[in-house]
């Protein structure tokens, strides 16, 4: 595995070179000032012409959110501007790409992506993801309160809001059991506003064991005692995690919660009590593969003061921190979900071939 990694080209160029150019493309447009209260803010566009759901920095107003629940309620997740004609790029001639391994991988490590969304978004946020990383997984689906055939989209019949998160959860999960359990090895929950870079989940899995109680994220160690994590940045669960939850813990309140609280902490309960593990996501560098913010607050370390008393690893920032393997960023707008589509699978260094890195965690011997 390891000489296949190193003398096969995975993404010429690397994802890294694209990721930077994002930020000096994108960094005068995401820091905004509220003209309320004089707040600097990393903002999402949305759907509105002068609505902005917006991200404190941390530090820099007292007036700032103080936690990540007062934070998450400010987010209205709505879209940008972007169509998904300007996706359209005529130059498929001119690539060659070396992606056998990419397609190797595909039918190895076979992934079901369902995501998050609700009726208002499909047009716009979740269309974005359909457009973009969510054609990467083995099976796409979009979890939301109200059935769409045409999208489509899973009408779960639960009630929509923050408040309602939890039992969105729980029955999207138990559907995935009932209808895709045997067609894939690992099942990903996101919402429509993270960007996934899906080839990298699959090099992530394919040296783990899904018949093992696991699942995989951006580690917050608060509230459950393993910790648990971020919903925005995505989980993963594995085929036994997924069973478990199914045959064990849905309606069942001694594991898991039916509604009410926050979506991904009582997920991280449910998980605990099912005996699920919440392992280790980080590459063999000690560097964060999922991202509960966007490139750039990673990059630059402009987090909200909560997020130091969660993370688990303190709140890192800077690419030196960051896995060029790099799986998931969160807060992700319509308009940068294609830019970051482009940055990633199209933008190239010419005459620099990137080589795969043997960046995975080996598993410890025994005897």
């Amino acid at each position: 595995m390891t000489n296949n990694w190193k003398s096969r080209g995975y993404f010429a160029g690397g994802i890294a070179f694209g990721f930077v150019i994002s930020f000096l493309v994108t960094s005068n447009s995401l820091l905004k000032m509220d003209q309320i209260t004089g707040t600097r803010y990393i903002s999402r566009e949305t759907n509105g012409p002068s609505t902005q759901s917006m991200i404190p920095r941390a530090g820099l107003n007292s007036e700032a959110p103080k936690n990540r629940h007062e934070l998450e309620k400010k987010l209205e997740v709505q879209g940008g501007s972007t169509s998904p004609k300007d996706m359209v790029t005529h130059d498929e001639k001119y690539h060659h790409d070396d992606d056998q391994l990419a397609k190797e991988m595909y039918n190895k490590v076979r992934i079901l992506c369902w995501v998050m969304t609700s009726p208002q978004n499909l047009a716009s946020k979740a269309t974005a993801v359909k457009k973009t990383w969510g054609k990467r997984c083995n099976v796409l689906v979009f979890m939301s309160s109200v059935e769409n055939k045409a999208f489509p989209a899973v009408g779960l019949k639960t009630e929509e809001g923050r408040d309602h998160l939890t039992a969105k959860t729980m029955h999207a999960f138990k559907y995935v059991y009932d209808h895709y359990f045997q067609e894939c090895d690992w099942f990903l929950k996101a919402d429509d506003d993270t960007y996934v870079i899906v080839e990298n989940l699959r090099f992530m899995l394919s040296e783990k064991n899904t018949s093992e109680p696991v699942f995989y994220g951006h580690h917050f160690k608060v509230i459950v005692k393993q910790g648990y994590f971020s919903g925005g940045a995505g989980y993963v669960l594995s085929k036994e995690a997924l069973r478990r939850f199914a045959t064990k813990g849905f309606h069942n309140n001694q594991y898991c919660r039916e509604d009410g609280g926050a979506e991904d902490a009582e997920m991280g309960k449910c998980m605990e009590g099912l005996g699920v593990k919440a392992s280790d996501s980080r590459d063999a560098l000690g560097r964060s593969r999922f991202h509960c913010f966007t490139p750039l607050t990673h990059v630059d370390g402009g987090y909200p003061d909560w997020y130091y008393q969660y993370d688990k690893y303190g709140g890192k920032k800077g690419v030196a921190n960051m896995s060029d393997y790099a799986i998931t960023f969160h807060y992700v707008d319509v308009r940068t979900m294609y830019a970051l589509d482009y940055y990633v699978y199209h933008l190239r260094p010419y005459g620099i071939a990137s080589l795969g890195q043997d960046l995975n965690v080996k598993p410890k011997q025994t005897n």
